[in-house]
């Protein structure tokens, strides 16, 4: 039995050991997750120090599985699917039974036997989506052709992947023989996991908008955060409790329900944080089960596993993509971006494990395999432009390839230039001005706001509207800050407006950030953090009553300049600004 000082002991170490590794890997250019998984590893049984409990990390590592799930559900939009279906689809479904046949016969070759290699195969056969769109992002090929046809066929490899993880208990476990047969036991299994969709968006597909309704009205982010949480796990809960199925698949079909309602963003930029911990605990449980000494006494099958990875997959990808008349460079893009393996592979291989189909020493080949994948994908996806300038400089071979390659248009949405692009926090009176003003000279303003009943009446206006929280990344990445030129503070007394103007930043370095403050003092930090046109309360008060008043006592206009030039440098000097600085930032 665990006591509390194991489990609080557990998680401080395995959350230690993951930041500090974590660190380390992001400062070099890796995925973090390859630090989470070293994290493992060293607070693991198989090397020497602390030893964390493997069993209760584990069991947290769990609700990471069903709060990614979430994420993937929550995040799935089957438009961005369809937009490149004639690509993704064929493409995810070559290269996922090519890789699995790889895996098979490797299986088959260290004595595993067909069903250990077949589901090796299948673990192997998906990519990283945590990878794929940080490598992707880092190289800026996320909204260009080749990112759409990537992160299409990521999705398709994760729908392959829920549905994986739903038919393997039927497959390869015991219930099949005594449920009469595996026909009878997979047409029982597809009978519940119908029953539970049924259920899940015809009864939860009203209770649970409605329920988020409620609680949003609350404006208590604890409260919607603990709401979003208990209907992921609420419904994973019931989906293996009451129709038998995994809970992953449970956890998706949430994420889906929630996806579908106004509040999608909203979950995600304010629940999902929670996720990432886990998820991190995930990450490190699966690095627990590596034994550093397995890659002396095993390197072929490490090898193997990596050429499948690095090779196999990235083939079959290349040709499958030429084969169905794509230019060279999203070939070569694609191709490149999946040659590594992450999360939903760790997951059926745990599954795999769990079934006693798997051997031992797969997990090991797999954890591997994953971090050295996972390290060196960055560094194989900038040799996508040498490459294809190399193919450019050789006629033969450009001619050969370029009989299969085409230019086959991708269907993707025609975005304004950045400069036609602007978004505004809050849609009050200043905001709705702004808006209008913005639109009459051909910007189009997209608007962030709380308040969900403004949102979808802008959007059924045909205004582009986010609802959620402007302080979080992924609130400032729904509404296109990373492609705008100006972002507009609009809202009055907003809390966290230097958090705001500090991500806004990071997503889009050269963006022009306008902002609207309450009080002289807070124009120091808001410039500090990088703000261009501050605009305060009360300084605009009084350079308009200053100018009110001297108007009322006759004062000529040049009297009037004159002394509303003086009033704003004597407000503004308090703020350690050069009157002319806070001049500017007023005319702005």
């Amino acid at each position: 039995m665990h006591t509390n000082i194991d489990l609080i002991m557990t998680l401080t170490g395995c959350m230690a050991a993951a930041l500090v590794l974590g660190y380390v890997t992001q400062r070099l250019g890796l995925s973090p997750i390859v630090g989470y998984l070293l994290a493992g590893v060293v607070v693991g049984p198989n090397t020497r120090g602390y030893e964390a409990d493997r069993h209760l990390a584990e069991q947290l590592g769990e609700v990471g599985v069903i709060l990614l799930m979430f994420g993937v559900g929550l995040q799935f939009h089957i438009k961005e699917l369809l937009a490149v279906r004639r690509i993704a689809i064929p493409g995810a479904i070559f290269q996922s039974f090519a890789a699995t046949i790889l895996g098979a016969v490797m299986g088959w070759g260290f004595g595993w036997g067909w069903s250990a290699g077949l589901v090796y195969g299948m673990a192997i056969s998906v990519a990283s989506t945590v990878v794929l769109i940080r490598v992707l992002a880092d190289h800026n090929d996320l909204h260009t052709p080749s990112g759409h046809v990537a992160v299409g066929w990521l999705v398709v490899e994760d729908l392959f992947t829920v549905v994986l993880l739903v038919l393997l208990p039927a497959l390869f476990g015991g219930e099949s023989a005594g449920a009469g047969g595996l026909p009878l036991a997979l047409l029982l299994t597809a009978l519940k996991i119908g029953l539970l969709v049924a259920a899940t968006f015809v009864v939860g597909g009203r209770v649970i908008p409605w329920l988020l309704g409620r609680v949003a009205q609350t404006r208590s982010r604890e409260l919607f955060t603990l709401t979003v949480l208990v209907v992921a796990l609420g419904i994973a809960v019931v989906s293996a409790k009451l129709f038998g199925v995994s809970m992953a698949l449970g956890a998706f079909l949430a994420g889906m329900l929630v996806g579908r309602s106004d509040f999608s963003l909203r979950a995600a930029t304010d629940a999902l944080p929670m996720r990432d911990a886990f998820a991190v605990l995930f990450f490190v449980a699966t690095g627990m089960l590596f034994d550093p000494r397995f890659l002396f006494e095993r390197p072929g099958l490490v090898a193997a596993t990596l050429g499948i990875v690095i090779l196999g997959k990235p083939l079959a990808a290349f040709a499958i993509v030429l084969v169905l008349r794509y230019p060279i460079r999203i070939a070569l893009a694609v191709a490149t971006a999946l040659a590594q393996i992450g999360e939903f592979s760790f997951m059926l291989a745990t599954l795999g494990r769990s079934l006693d189909v798997l051997p031992e020493e797969a997990t090991n080949a797999l954890v591997a395999a994953a971090i050295v994948s996972i390290s060196i994908n960055p560094l194989l996806y900038r040799l996508v432009d040498p490459v294809e300038a190399w193919i450019a400089r050789r006629p033969k071979l450009s001619r050969w390839l370029g009989r299969h390659a085409a230019s086959t248009p991708i269907s993707a949405d025609p975005e304004r230039p950045a400069s036609h692009r602007a978004v505004i926090v809050g849609y009050g009176p200043v905001g709705q001005t702004l808006s209008r003003l913005l639109r009459e000279n051909d910007v189009e303003p997209t608007i962030i706001e709380m308040n969900k009943q403004t949102v979808h009446r802008l959007n059924q206006e045909g205004i582009p509207a986010v609802y959620g929280d402007a302080g979080h990344l992924d609130t400032l990445k729904a509404a296109g800050v990373d492609r705008a030129a100006g972002l507009l503070l609009s809202a009055s007394g907003l809390r966290n407006a230097e958090e705001i103007i500090r991500l806004a930043r990071e997503l889009n370095p050269k963006i022009r950030i306008s902002v609207r403050c309450t009080y002289l003092r807070d124009i120091a930090a808001l410039r500090k953090v990088g703000a261009h046109g501050i605009f305060s309360g009360e300084g605009e008060v009084a350079l308009a009553l200053t100018e009110s008043v001297l108007r009322d006592l006759g004062a000529l206009p040049e009297q009037i300049d004159r002394q509303r030039e003086r009033v704003r440098a004597d407000l503004f000097a308090e703020t350690n600004f050069p009157p002319a600085d806070a001049s500017a930032a007023s005319k702005h």
